[in-house]
């Protein structure tokens, strides 16, 4: 078992969760979680599904907030916060606020750590309260954690400090946060810089370089385009342990729709054809009963661009991230039809994708401008078009009116100052494709109601989506930024050039009441840990104490899943030229009636003509089984009788829903099926099956097994919890290289790495890691790599040839016996000790 946690220390009375992602690997969260414990922190285990128990946790570890359970920390108001948090903690002794820690993209500031130099005591207050705002933190003091100085030139000391010592820290004019706040984005710092900034130095109309647009990849269509480039040796595992829907109005063939159900299969998912029955649901248009009913039971309904953005990229993302991974309006959005809209100044995806938009609002969008056009949406006040615009009397606009008018499906007014706000020396198609949609309004204009028809589930979903909306606003997100604007001096001066001396005065002082840090960088304001926040906390906790209940209520009468799919490997380009070989066969879904589409929407596959034996509705995968050794006949007819019942025996290959084993074995079979999460059950409930000729309850037959359970240090329903968690990236993207000689072959270890994400290869003494130096590898620590090995001397003279290429490659060596991944595919947990070492066991 994983060591108790000390008493007292820096994380006592913390229990802290982990979410893995692409950015937080296993390797780094095995790390951290040793830091906590060594600390006296708790680590908090998944629960029976494999979900973190949020009313239990104290803080979540999460890069990103593109995990399912997100919706659910936020309205229990727990602390979401990226690793950095503990670094910052360890190294300062005491807990970090969480704030400047969040991963939401909307929380502009949440890296920024600031401190005002030569600024006026009232911009002064107002940069740091609009800063904590939206994340950031503000110090009285410079400190090596210090992003950013607020300064007007560089001889005030703090600025010769940083210079001096060469911190890592960016010295900006004011102006770069004004710009910020009237727009509510994050644009890039550099025009702004001192000792020589960009926005006095050049004039507004010079050129500007089109950027690069953050965001935007898989999200610029509703229908992808591809092809993507794909990585082949990457396994899929975005589906793992989830059941989608395809509706009947996308636009792809019967071909297409079979090979995305069979991606959707090998990915470790299950294609279903009820609404009731699914997770996500796949649709073209937001109508339909089947929509509208998805969407009021609160299962993840997306688009087409959606799903193909999950094969691509290989992990979850919520469908209201990106405007275009929704379904879209049918008909448009109301109050867009006879517009006219053009775009000037956006380049490459930014465009493709404002276009896509426009036309998805319902708005006709038109190549060249003409006196006829109703908007110019621009992402610079300057080109031809601007200058007609003018002379045409057409509203000349930025991208954010746009996004923010569809994701509140509607126009919005045009007179809201950050839609006609362009920062001079900067293209706004920088920060295109970072608007949300907005759940709430969806519902309410697309879905509403649906309350008596919603199961237990629908209803705690609807309840938990209620209360993180109205927590969202206490901390920030999805807040209105022109309430700061408006009152403002600086919404009064949009006219003045920048090319004069920086000039004060451009920031209001705060509202009565707003924290303000008395000096001391430990202490600053608007934190989580605040007496304001917690009290909020509690009053939240307090309210959802019902839900609570319904929460455990639910959890132990939820019907389980009968037909878990696992398996499965990395494709989307297969999709891709199907899709483009049958581009001409694809239906014109949108060019058909609404009825016609609703009433394809109703009909169901038609469905199997019934045979002699019932449908397996439970698939074994069986290991260690010793009744049919040696007797193939006994075997065959023993299956026949399963079969009858309704029990299929299957290989790991293929998709199953329990793992049947008479006790906690390192099989080959029973590691890589562990890997999928199944319900793990005796192999006594197979000879109770034949010899009894009927089902019994296969709740009396799960797998206990002390002796194994000691021996592993681990029980099967943890193991199993986690595995479920992880969902088959326990070893995502680790390098595992395996000796040629290893005894038993590397065949068996080979499958059980790669079952859970690793990536194996043999070792035959050539280089394969690429030599790279601390500098080049970001002043990061070395990360470990492994070497299978047996004891023999044809294997011990390749290692030092192993040690000599990871120490070159700037990783950490550890050649170990394969007892190390077998106990860490039991325990579907990244461990380590030393006694796995091969040196450790020569010293005995």
């Amino acid at each position: 078992m994983a060591d108790e946690p000390h008493k007292g220390g820096l994380f006592e009375n913390c229990k802290i969760a982990f979410v893995q992602s692409k950015a937080l690997t296993s390797v780094a969260i095995s790390q951290y979680s040793s830091l906590i414990r060594e600390n006296g922190g708790e680590i908090l285990e998944p629960d029976r599904r494999g979900k973190i128990p949020i009313p239990g946790a104290t803080h979540i570890i999460s890069d990103t907030i593109d995990f399912d359970q997100y919706t659910e920390a936020l309205a229990f108001m727990i602390p979401v916060v990226r690793h950095e948090w503990i670094n910052l903690s360890i190294a300062r002794h005491r807990l970090a606020q969480v704030r400047p820690f969040s991963p939401d993209p909307r929380m502009i500031f949440s890296s920024v750590i600031l401190t005002c130099a030569d600024i006026p005591e009232m911009d002064k207050e107002s940069i740091a309260g609009a800063i904590i705002a939206l994340g950031g933190v503000e110090s009285k003091d410079l400190t090596r954690q210090t992003t950013h100085i607020c300064a007007l030139s560089l001889d005030h000391p703090k600025c010769v400090e940083a210079r001096k010592k060469n911190l890592k820290c960016k010295i900006v004019l004011p102006h770069w946060f004004d710009d910020c706040f009237r727009l509510g984005k994050r644009i890039d710092e550099g025009p702004y810089l001192l000792p020589d900034p960009e926005i006095l130095r050049k004039a507004p109309e010079e050129a500007v370089k089109i950027p690069s647009s953050q965001g935007l990849d898989g999200a610029v269509s509703v229908v992808p385009q591809g092809p993507y480039n794909t990585d082949g040796g990457e396994k899929l595992v975005v589906f793992e342990q989830r059941k989608v829907m395809l509706s009947r109005d996308l636009p792809i063939t019967p071909q297409l729709r079979k090979t995305i159900t069979d991606k959707i299969i090998r990915g470790g998912g299950q294609v279903v054809d009820d609404v009731d029955d699914c997770d996500w649901f796949v649709c073209q248009f937001r109508d339909g009963p089947q929509y509208i009913r998805a969407s009021q039971q609160g299962k993840e309904v997306g688009n087409l661009a959606w799903l193909y953005h999950l094969i691509v990229y290989n992990e979850y993302t919520s469908p209201m991230r990106r405007l275009l991974h929704y379904p879209i309006p049918r008909d448009g959005l109301p109050g867009f039809k006879g517009m006219r809209i053009t775009i000037s100044n956006y380049g490459g995806d930014a465009r493709i994708y404002l276009e896509n938009l426009i036309k998805a609002a319902g708005a006709e969008y038109t190549k060249s401008m003409k006196s006829d056009n109703t908007h110019l949406i621009t992402a610079r006040l300057h080109s031809e078009k601007c200058e007609a615009a003018k002379d045409w009397n057409i509203e000349i606009v930025n991208h954010l009116w746009i996004e923010e008018s569809y994701a509140a499906c509607e126009p919005l007014p045009l007179t809201n100052p950050k839609y006609q706000h362009f920062p001079p020396r900067t293209n706004l198609g920088e920060v295109v494709g970072q608007t949300f949609l907005n759940p709430v309004v969806l519902r309410q204009r697309y879905f509403p109601g649906g309350e008596e028809t919603m199961n237990e589930e629908a209803k705690m979903k609807h309840k938990v989506n209620e209360r993180a909306q109205k927590n969202a606003l206490k901390v920030g997100l999805d807040r209105d930024f022109n309430v700061m604007q408006e009152s403002s001096p600086a919404g009064q001066s949009t006219k003045k050039t920048r090319r004069s001396a920086p000039t004060t005065g451009a920031f209001s002082t705060p509202a009565k009441g707003r924290h303000v840090s008395d000096g001391k960088e430990n202490e600053t304001p608007s934190t989580m840990f605040s007496s304001a926040s917690r009290s909020a906390k509690a009053q939240a906790l307090s309210k959802l104490h019902d839900l609570s209940a319904d929460i455990a209520l639910y959890e132990k009468e939820k019907k389980r899943t009968k037909d878990g799919i696992f398996g499965g490997k990395r494709a989307a380009d297969q999709i891709e030229k199907e899709r483009v070989v049958e581009n001409t066969a694809s239906p014109a879904s949108d060019k058909r009636p609404r009825e016609d589409v609703d009433d394809m929407q109703d009909k169901r596959p038609a469905k199997r003509a019934k045979t002699s034996l019932p449908e397996a509705d439970m698939r074994i995968c069986l290991t260690g089984y010793k009744r049919w050794a040696g007797d193939k006949s006994s075997e065959e007819a023993d299956r026949k009788k399963l079969r009858a019942l309704g029990i299929q025996i299957v290989q790991d290959t293929v998709p199953f829903t329990h793992l049947a084993a008479p006790s906690m074995i390192r099989t080959q079979k029973f590691l890589v099926a562990l890997a999928k999460g199944p319900d793990v059950i005796s192999s006594d409930f197979v000879t109770a099956c034949i010899e009894k000729g009927k089902r019994p309850n296969v709740d009396d037959y799960r797998l206990r097994d002390k002796a194994g359970e000691e021996k592993f240090g681990i029980t099967i329903e943890t193991a199993v919890a986690r595995a479920r968690a992880n969902r088959g990236r326990l070893l995502f993207k680790m390098p595992i290289y395996c000796t040629e000689k290893i005894p038993n072959g590397p065949q068996a270890f080979e499958a059980i790495a790669k079952a859970n994400g690793a990536i194996f290869m043999l070792y035959r003494g050539r280089p394969t890691i690429k030599p790279t130096t601390p500098e080049e590898d970001g002043g990061a620590p070395p990360e470990p790599v492994y070497l299978l090995s047996g004891p023999s001397e044809a294997e011990k003279q390749l290692w030092p040839r192993f040690e000599e290429m990871a120490i070159k490659g700037h990783m950490e060596p550890r050649i170990v016996v394969a007892d190390w991944l077998l106990d860490v595919c039991m325990r579907q947990e990244l461990f380590w000790d030393p006694r796995y070492l091969w040196k450790n066991r020569e010293k005995k």
